[in-house]
């Protein structure tokens, strides 16, 4: 119901809506859905106050998004049952990811639901369209004006939850949450022009002493690049991505971070868990899961290097609870 609540209009709130009632769910599986009422309760006036896209020139003109939208939910239940018993066999989507990330919406409309008919799942589906939009942060350009990473973060962190959400409780209604992810990356196509390219995977033989130059690397302004290249190096030289993980929650946490920055790091780490832990051999031993990675560690390096005064509130705090002193007078 809450989902279908958040796809009622198109993109709602630059995704802000859809994401903040995943999270409300998220959250109530760790703190116990005992509490429901108390974090629920906070989910209505996110959607009700949202800005819609319906309302937004760039989803209006030159090509009128909404209306391709629409056209495309009437079909939906339709092409959900004459997929019939092809569900499981669909292998298009290095197919599809391309066309997401093209420049001619309506084919990325149609390739969604020929891709449904092929048999592909809503689950398949959002996993494609969530990786396109991981691509266009991995692939943008410091060219770019500086609030344009943001941009790029809400698809991103949009599809991200939508995907989530179809994981969690698939439908239709919340289907149309993965065709307005679609559509907000065909809007974001400027984005990547040009695209930066991918860093090669570049094998060394420690990739720990990797890890170990990350913090300086975050110490001066704008190394996204190389924060790029780090990650694609340490991916191609070790199978356990986790300490990767590991550095960079750490990198994150030592910065003054604004939720932006979470949302894209979390966002970055659960698509890769997906991809590594998929049932698709293809997925588990292709670059894809490196991907959004680097998408987490280039949007990380843009906004670092911050003033990092967190740490020294949280530190202080702690003392407090702990009962220590602060400071000592000095006779």
């Amino acid at each position: 119901m809450l989902f279908a609540a958040a796809t009622d209009h198109r993109y709602l709130d630059f995704g802000h809506s859809l994401d903040f009632t995943n999270k409300a769910l998220e959250a109530l599986d760790i703190v116990g859905w005992e509490h429901a009422e108390a974090v629920l309760a906070a989910v209505p006036a996110q959607i009700a106050s949202a800005l819609r896209m319906e309302e937004e020139n760039s989803w209006r003109n030159p090509v009128d998004l909404v209306s391709l939208l629409e056209g495309a939910f009437g079909r939906i239940d339709d092409t959900l049952r004459s997929a019939g018993g092809r569900r499981g066999a669909w292998d298009g989507r290095a197919a599809l990811v391309e066309t997401v990330l093209g420049d001619d919406p309506a084919a990325s409309i149609e390739a969604l639901l020929e891709a449904l008919r092929a048999g592909a799942s809503e689950v398949e589906l959002a996993s494609a369209v969530s990786f396109a939009a991981a691509t266009r942060i991995a692939r943008f350009p410091t060219t770019n004006e500086f609030g344009d990473w943001d941009t790029a973060l809400h698809t991103f962190t949009f599809a991200n939850a939508v995907e989530h959400g179809l994981r969690r409780s698939s439908s239709a209604e919340l289907l149309r949450g993965v065709f307005d992810a679609a559509m907000s990356v065909y809007v974001d196509r400027f984005l990547n022009v040009p695209a930066t390219r991918l860093p090669a995977p570049k094998p060394v033989a420690s990739p720990g002493l990797l890890l170990d130059e990350l913090p300086g690397l975050l110490d001066r302004q704008q190394q996204v690049d190389e924060a790029a290249e780090l990650v694609a190096a340490f991916a191609a030289s070790s199978r356990d991505a986790a300490p990767l993980v590991s550095a960079l929650g750490s990198a994150l946490l030592r910065e003054n971070r604004n939720f932006h920055t979470v949302q894209c790091v979390e966002a970055g780490i659960r698509q890769h868990e997906l991809l590594r832990t998929s049932e698709d051999e293809l997925l588990r031993t292709s670059e894809d899961a490196t991907l959004p990675l680097i998408a987490a560690a280039r949007y990380l390096a843009a906004h670092a290097t911050t003033t990092r005064s967190q740490r020294q509130t949280f530190d202080i705090a702690r003392r407090l609870h702990r009962g220590e002193k602060l400071y000592e007078e000095v006779a």
